[in-house]
């Protein structure tokens, strides 16, 4: 009975959400309506981010390696041949990716694909060590992505990067694919797999000698992790309509992780309420940038006060709440429909 009721208020939520989509896709400005998707698409990379640091206990950093792989690959992959020859001047593309097309569907898919095997060729050296030196060798591979970017002139373009590129992400393909990363990461994280992985992030030694391939779980938490960000890429990709090496440097990582741990490591809830509240509080504090006449003061605005407000947030946070938002905790209607029917009973009192 529980299930079933959990089930319909998931998916009232669930038609609750597409429905103010659709109202914001008609009576929404450019401007909001990219800071929709962005949330979108930091919700993906922040909850299969947290699977790999959170869930599985690893201290990788190495999603702006994933995020480039699946930008380019999208990218390549969806622009015409006459595109790809306007484009790439100084040499021009490898052949068959010269020749090639695909629908931004099909781009998608092949981005996550590509990403997640370059993932399971990554975790043979990465996960040869742990900790510290993990996220060392992580971060490693991250730079060294980019030194290829810059230097593949015949796939990449080099320097000069991909431009041109169809605007295709919308509201639609950014928040159906968040909706979609969220519930794949639900489902793998309650099944035995996902108890696997907490038992390596708890112990990893103890979780070997009870019979998990310690190996193994941690490989397909990479993998899996890895395909939701080279989507995320291409959604990026298609949103900005412009990439270059330059772009996927180490702070997309800093800023990731500043999401899952604010939100919580180990909290898929977390990650999503941190990455709706940091995308959308950035752009908020913008306010305290510009000129503003305040009780009849005129504030002239002070570049740089919005970075300046938010790490004063942040510390704040990390103060009061040393856990996270929600530690390791995931909402649960259960849990919310008995803290309403608590909230009730005391205004009555």
């Amino acid at each position: 009975m529980a299930v079933s009721r959990d089930r319909l208020l998931t998916v009232f939520s669930l038609f609750i959400l597409f429905s103010f989509l659709a109202y914001a896709d008609s009576n929404f400005s450019h401007y909001t309506l990219r800071i929709l998707q962005n949330i979108a698409i930091f919700i993906t990379l922040a909850v299969s981010y947290n699977l790999i640091n959170g869930i599985a206990g690893q201290f990788s950093l190495g999603p702006n390696a994933f995020l480039a792989v699946g930008a380019y690959a999208s990218a390549i992959f969806t622009l015409s041949p006459e595109e790809k020859l306007r484009s790439f001047i100084i040499e021009p593309m490898l052949w068959p990716l010269s020749v090639i097309s695909v629908p931004f569907a099909a781009s998608l898919l092949i981005a996550g694909i590509v990403t997640a095997l370059v993932a399971i060729l990554m975790a043979m050296p990465v996960f040869r060590v742990r900790g510290d030196y993990l996220a060392i060798v992580s971060l490693g591979f991250g730079e060294v992505f980019q030194v290829l970017a810059n230097n593949s002139m015949s796939i990449t373009n080099g320097s000069l990067g991909l431009k041109g590129l169809q605007p295709y992400t919308n509201l639609w393909w950014s928040w159906g694919i968040c909706v979609f990363t969220v519930f794949c990461t639900l489902r793998l994280v309650n099944s035995s797999y996902g108890r696997a992985m907490k038992a390596v992030r708890e112990d990893e030694t103890a979780a070997e000698a009870m019979g998990i391939n310690a190996f193994r779980i941690k490989t397909l938490a990479f993998a899996f992790s890895a395909f939701f960000q080279g989507v995320a890429g291409g959604l990026l990709a298609h949103l900005i309509t412009t990439i270059s090496p330059s772009l996927f440097t180490f702070m997309f990582t800093f800023n990731l992780l500043i999401i899952i741990v604010i939100g919580g490591l180990g909290s898929t809830t977390g990650s999503i309420i941190a990455a709706v509240l940091i995308t959308w509080g950035g752009e908020a504090l913008r306010f305290f940038e510009e000129p503003a006449n305040l009780f009849g003061f005129q504030y002239e605005g002070i570049p740089g006060m919005r970075m300046v407000l938010f790490s004063v947030i942040l510390i704040l946070v990390m103060l009061f709440a040393r856990s996270g938002i929600m530690g390791r905790s995931e909402f649960s209607w259960e849990g919310a429909l008995g803290w309403i029917k608590n909230k009730l009973s005391v205004m009555k009192v």
